[in-house]
């Protein structure tokens, strides 16, 4: 563990100074600590890091810090950013989503003789391919915002509210998806769907409320440090039960960890205080375990040894950035943005992160993607994470060139008429 969280947090540091989102290191890092390329230049070194008893664990240590993680990203999930924004944003996330899922599809189906799983239904292999196409980054969306300065601004917010949109759609897509694959027959699958539509009726209409009188309970009363401590049991409690709940209806447990998320109260000086604690400890020292669970599944040399697997890798490349980039940067534009901004947008629905990451060992789990095409998504993953802040940095700058150069003269005082 202290080799990852170490490793982890160099890699980030790294990163950052070379303008990219921490999260970009953590996945190389990550990716390097396993067979890509540690467990090729030194097998002995990996082996003794990772014995098959300790990866078990390691990965049950990453899961709960991605539960936290999912829980901090619907609580995170700030509506209000469509005020003002909400017939844009609706048009350009739903744009950023469809046009991948059907580009997606279309690859999916080219792609099921080669990297589907003995087995696996073609139809649940089309559709998780096609949501993991569509996904948008939203917390590493917030962090590259804030770090060109653009969270505050006009664009940011409706970047904001895209992202927003879009992540609920596509996490219900994906729960839809994996209720598909678990359910099997279709009557199973819609009665899946029936009980979690229910049990988010449920949190809507009792949980939330509840959460919400507790809130100002415990704001009223008198703080201090025992108060905070009992907040953050139990959101971490809750978390990992509406996780549980969500699990044993059929649905992934990431899902009923995001779900509890959104139904907290926002703005609650108690609650903001034990979500900063849960995040002090979830993103530096749980997460690095997740991502070198994933390096541990993503082999790059299984594409070294078969140049047609880089050929998939660039038609993936291909429809990833014609459907995100491409379609929330033409749709922004038939909304009235100027060029430069729209395709600032449609760069920024295309930042796909750690969500992807979630996304992908999730089918890997399920069975429904081979680990030849997680290896193929895991890059791609990177990929448009990484060209996203030099991109809107890029354009960023050529407006500004052009707002300086549009500039009118002044003319002296002395000289005018």
């Amino acid at each position: 563990m202290p080799v990852v969280i170490l490793a982890c947090r160099v890699g980030a540091a790294l990163l950052r100074r070379l303008g990219q989102p921490p999260v970009v290191g953590e996945i190389v890092t990550g990716i390097l600590l396993g067979p890509s390329l540690l467990g090729r230049l030194w097998p002995h070194a990996q082996s003794y890091l990772f014995p098959s008893g300790v990866t078990d664990h390691i990965e049950v240590l990453g899961q709960l810090g991605l539960l936290a993680f999912m829980f901090l990203i619907g609580l995170e999930l700030d509506l209000g950013h469509l005020r003002g924004n909400g017939r844009a944003a609706a048009v350009i996330s739903q744009a950023s989503i469809l046009l991948p899922l059907l580009l997606g599809g279309l690859l999916a189906l080219a792609m099921f003789d080669s990297f589907a799983p003995q087995g696996t239904d073609q139809v649940a292999f089309v559709l998780f391919v096609a949501v993991a196409m569509s996904i948008t980054a939203f917390p590493v969306l917030a962090r590259i915002l804030t770090d060109q300065g653009l969270y505050h601004t006009p664009i940011g917010s409706l970047a904001m509210a895209c992202a927003a949109v879009g992540d609920i759609i596509a996490w219900c897509l994906l729960a839809l998806v994996v209720a598909f694959v678990k359910g099997g027959a279709p009557a199973e699958s819609l009665t899946t769907v029936a009980m979690v539509a229910a049990y988010f009726a449920v949190m809507m209409r009792v949980v939330r409320p509840l959460l919400a009188r507790l809130s100002r309970w415990k704001q009223a009363t008198s703080g201090g440090e025992g108060q905070d401590a009992s907040v953050l049991a139990l959101l971490f409690c809750g978390t990992c039960l509406s996780a549980l709940l969500t699990d044993a209806l059929g649905v992934h447990a990431l899902f009923g960890a995001f779900l509890f998320g959104v139904v907290t109260p926002r703005r609650s000086a108690v609650v903001e205080r034990s979500a900063a604690r849960l995040r002090s400890v979830a993103v530096p020292l749980l997460l690095p375990l997740f991502f070198v669970t994933t390096g541990l599944r993503t082999d790059i040399g299984m594409l070294a040894a078969d140049p047609v697997q880089w050929l998939w890798l660039g038609a993936v490349l291909a429809v990833a950035l014609v459907g995100k980039w491409g379609g929330g940067s033409v749709s922004a534009r038939l909304s009235g943005r100027p060029w430069r901004e729209a395709l600032s947008l449609g760069a920024l629905m295309n930042c796909r992160g750690l969500t992807e990451l979630i996304v992908l060992n999730i089918g890997l789990d399920l069975g429904v993607i081979d680990k030849a095409l997680f290896t193929i998504l895991v890059l791609m993953a990177l990929i448009t994470t990484a060209v996203t802040s030099p991109v809107v940095r890029a354009l960023g700058r050529r407006e500004e060139a052009r707002e300086r150069k549009v500039e009118p003269m002044h003319t002296p005082d002395s000289v005018q008429p």
